[in-house]
C-alpha cells in the first residue's frame, strides 16, 4: 500500500480564477487530522502537543503508509495516490461519507470540460411544469454554487419572491450571509449557514477550476466574517433531509421537514421540498400562505430587489 507519489513541489499557481486544488487538499487533510485526539483512535498520549490533533507520523501509522508518503499527500501532492490509500487515510481520519468523497475529488479530480463549467444552468421545462403543479408544498430547484434555478408559488410565499432579485442574487449563500431578513427567517441560522458552506465545499472539491465559484467565495469572504470562519473550517456536507424552524413575518413560527431529491442527470441539480406534519400548526400556516397567494408572495420575507 505504501506506494510513492511524485516528489513534492511548490503549489501550482491558480489559473482562470479557480481555487487552488492542491492547497484545498492540503488544508482539508490538515484540519481533519487536527480534530482527532490520540484517545479517539486508540493511541497513547505522551503529553502536551505543540499543535492540536494527531501528529503526521501517528496518522501515517494508522493508515499503513510511510510518514514521508503522507507528508507529501498533505502538502497537496496527490497525483499518483491510489483509491486504496485514500480509503485507508479516510478510515484513519474517521471521515464521513461526504468527507471521503470530498477527499477523493481533491486528490483524484475528474476532468471537466470548460464549457460545462461555464455554461448557464438550465432547468428542464417538464420540471418547471412539475413545480407549478405543486400547490401546497414549497419546492425549488437548486444547482451548482447553491444557485436557485426555479421555484413554485409556495416557495415564493415562504422565502420571498426570488423573481424580484437579479439572477446572480438568487443564490442561497448570498441570501443567507448577506441579507438580514434571511437571518431572521431561519431560527437556527448558524446551522443553515454551516450547511450552505458545507455544500459549497463539496462543489469546490468537484469543480476547483470554476471561476464563478471562486468569485462567489471571494465575495463572501470579504463581506462576511462568519463565512470566512466557516470556510476556513473545511467542513463538507451533502444535501439530504432534516427539519428547519422558521419565523415567517406573516404566519409566525413554522417547523418544516425538508427533503432533497437529486436529479438523475448530469445537471448537478436537486429538487428541495418543505412540508409540515399533517394537522400541526405549521400545516395550518402553510395552508394560510397558499390561500393568500400573491399577497403572501409579495410580503414573503421582505425580499425585494436591491
Amino acid at each position: 500500500m505504501d506506494e510513492q507519489p511524485e516528489p513534492a513541489q511548490e503549489p501550482a499557481p491558480q489559473t482562470g480564477g479557480g481555487l487552488d486544488r492542491r492547497a484545498e487538499l492540503s488544508e482539508f487533510l490538515r484540519t481533519r487530522r487536527a480534530r482527532l485526539k490520540p484517545e479517539d483512535v486508540g493511541l497513547p498520549d505522551f503529553g502536551r502537543r505543540r499543535v492540536p490533533g494527531l501528529r503526521r507520523e501517528e496518522l501515517a501509522q494508522l493508515a499503513g503508509v510511510s510518514v514521508a508518503y503522507y507528508t507529501r499527500l498533505e502538502q497537496g501532492n496527490g497525483r499518483n495516490v491510489s483509491a486504496e490509500v485514500l480509503d485507508a487515510i479516510a478510515r484513519a481520519l474517521r471521515l464521513t461519507g461526504a468527507e471521503h468523497a470530498h477527499l477523493t475529488h481533491l486528490a483524484k479530480p475528474k476532468q471537466h470540460k470548460k464549457k460545462q463549467t461555464a455554461r448557464a444552468q438550465q432547468v428542464r421545462p417538464a420540471l418547471r411544469h412539475l413545480l407549478d403543479s405543486i400547490d401546497t408544498v414549497p419546492a425549488y430547484v437548486v444547482g451548482r454554487r447553491s444557485d436557485i434555478l426555479a421555484w413554485n408559488r409556495m416557495a415564493a410565499a415562504l422565502f420571498g419572491d426570488w423573481a424580484e432579485l437579479p439572477a446572480p442574487e438568487r443564490n442561497w449563500a448570498r441570501l443567507v450571509f448577506l441579507r438580514p431578513d434571511y437571518r431572521e427567517l431561519f431560527v437556527e441560522w448558524d446551522q443553515k449557514a454551516s450547511d450552505i458552506v458545507g455544500f459549497l465545499r463539496m462543489d469546490a472539491g468537484c469543480h476547483p477550476d470554476d471561476p464563478k465559484l471562486s468569485a462567489l467565495v471571494g465575495e463572501l469572504s470579504v463581506k462576511s466574517e462568519e463565512f470566512r470562519r466557516l470556510w476556513a473550517a473545511h467542513d463538507v456536507k451533502e444535501k439530504s433531509y432534516g427539519v428547519k424552524r422558521m419565523r415567517h413575518p406573516l404566519v409566525g413560527d413554522l417547523t418544516l421537514s425538508f427533503e432533497t431529491f437529486r436529479l438523475v442527470d448530469e445537471s448537478e441539480q436537486s429538487l428541495i421540498t418543505y412540508h409540515a406534519e399533517p394537522g400541526s400548526p405549521s400545516a395550518e400556516a402553510l395552508r394560510l400562505l397558499a390561500s393568500w397567494g400573491a399577497d403572501a408572495t409579495r410580503a414573503g420575507t421582505g425580499t425585494t430587489a436591491q
